[in-house]
């Protein structure tokens, strides 16, 4: 699947070639770029959130000179220096400057940079054949200068402390987390809650509760263990739709298929990544300029980022243990979960999370009951499905956690709710 979607891209862009881009498909270009590097690249899902968000705001800081009253988002998050701004009376392309400034970012926070060569090539040259040396010099030269600004705040957000912590081997403790079958991984970014947030006064979101979840017990008459069997109850009852559901939200980077004595890995697009897609469909559908393209990628990444940052540390913290080894060692020995259950503690959902962070944003700039037709993961997993808002996106994602047996009803509806306070804590934000 993989080899066949990197061969429709390379035929694509031989085919158009000759066809110069837009202002706004280089936006969206960008974008998918840097989606088919992280797939390569097989990033986790938090680690993409972070690519994908200062790569946006770059990009956004260099090209909102188009529009001389709009006003910086970097300046109103957590720990950006101050922007440089253009020479006044002197000649600039913006959307030249934010791919640089796009690039810039993005060739020191992934790993396959050659792989973007012939792509950035070929739009760099489109935008030397039309532009006089000065004007194109001093355009790269801006968006470089915006890029390493953003890079600098990159440096100082813990990444690079948390590569070196000691891995999470999960807990032998009564309900506490433990690596999960098939494959029994240790935790994934046990420390990315210490990461430091763009809107967040912490990981901890100020104005939510400390979460009342059913303590855990195996007693068949207890709350907790009534949401253990309705996850198998469901899973074994699954209809097709809940099955389709189930399968279409997975968007786990890096599947380990079993077949027999061999395994092989197959790479998906992250939920990030999913949503990053979908502001693309909605930024088409409504022909947004350059400017709300930019800001739309921008906005729903960072909402996304500090999401993760938050779902991270509750995750961590609580250690909730999967229902899959409940229902192993209580229930049914030889069950299996139809999706593959991540290597990370259950509680909260991060899915919930995430996409009802990115579908608050999405709401509060493209509306409410905003109809489209979801093709982000079509040419990664054949399908496609229409929605009738991104709250419905958000919410059938959010389920489908359920469906696919990894998650508790409470996991996904209180993930849900945290991803909103994220959602709208972002919008705050900016909007002052």
């Amino acid at each position: 699947m993989m080899f066949i979607s990197l061969l429709l891209v390379i035929s694509s862009c031989k085919e158009n070639a000759s066809k110069p881009l837009s202002e706004t498909e280089i936006l969206h270009q960008n974008q998918q770029q840097l989606t088919e590097v992280i797939i390569y690249d097989v990033f986790t899902p938090p680690v993409a959130s972070r690519i994908y968000s200062y790569s946006s705001l770059a990009s956004f800081e260099a090209l909102r000179f188009m529009q001389p009253k709009s006003t910086s988002i970097t300046a109103k998050l957590n720990g950006f220096k101050k922007m440089p701004e253009p020479e006044k009376g002197k000649k600039y392309n913006y959307t030249l400057a934010a791919t640089k400034a796009f690039f810039t970012v993005v060739h020191k926070v992934v790993f396959s940079i050659d792989s973007l060569k012939n792509y950035e090539d070929r739009v760099f040259n489109q935008f030397k054949s039309s532009l006089d040396e000065e004007t194109y010099n001093r355009s790269l030269a801006f968006g470089d200068s915006i890029g390493k600004i953003v890079l600098a705040r990159a440096a100082t957000d813990n990444y690079k402390q948390t590569r070196g912590m000691s891995k999470f081997l999960g807990s032998n403790e009564f309900g506490k987390w433990r690596p999960t079958p098939p494959d029994y991984f240790d935790g994934v970014e046990a420390h990315w809650g210490k990461m430091k947030p763009f809107v967040l006064d912490s990981a901890e979101l100020q104005n939510r509760p400390m979460p009342i979840i059913p303590e855990f017990s195996s007693s068949p008459g207890s709350e907790y263990f009534k949401n253990v069997k309705e996850v198998y109850d469901i899973q074994n009852n699954l209809s097709e739709e809940q099955k389709t559901i189930a399968i279409y939200w997975d968007d786990n980077p890096f599947v380990v298929e079993h077949r027999g004595h061999t395994s092989y890995a197959n790479k998906k697009i992250t939920p990030g990544g999913h949503w990053m897609g979908i502001t693309a469909i909605a930024c088409r559908k409504t022909n947004a300029d350059a400017f709300k393209t930019a800001k739309a990628y921008a906005l729903t990444a960072v909402a996304m980022y500090d999401g993760f940052i938050c779902c991270w540390s509750m995750k961590y913290k609580l250690n909730t243990i999967r229902p899959v080894t409940v229902i192993n060692e209580h229930l049914n020995p030889q069950w299996q979960s139809l999706l593959q259950t991540p290597p990370f503690p259950e509680y909260p959902s991060g899915h919930s999370t995430i996409t009802r962070a990115a579908a608050t944003v999405l709401t509060n700039v493209f509306g409410d009951n905003f109809h489209f037709q979801d093709t982000s993961d079509l040419k990664y997993i054949g399908m496609k499905r229409d929605f009738k808002s991104f709250v419905q996106a958000a919410d059938e994602a959010s389920i489908s956690r359920v469906y696919g047996g990894i998650h508790y009803r409470f996991s996904v509806d209180d993930g849900a709710k945290d991803g909103k306070i994220v959602g709208e804590s972002v919008l705050k934000r900016v909007s002052n």
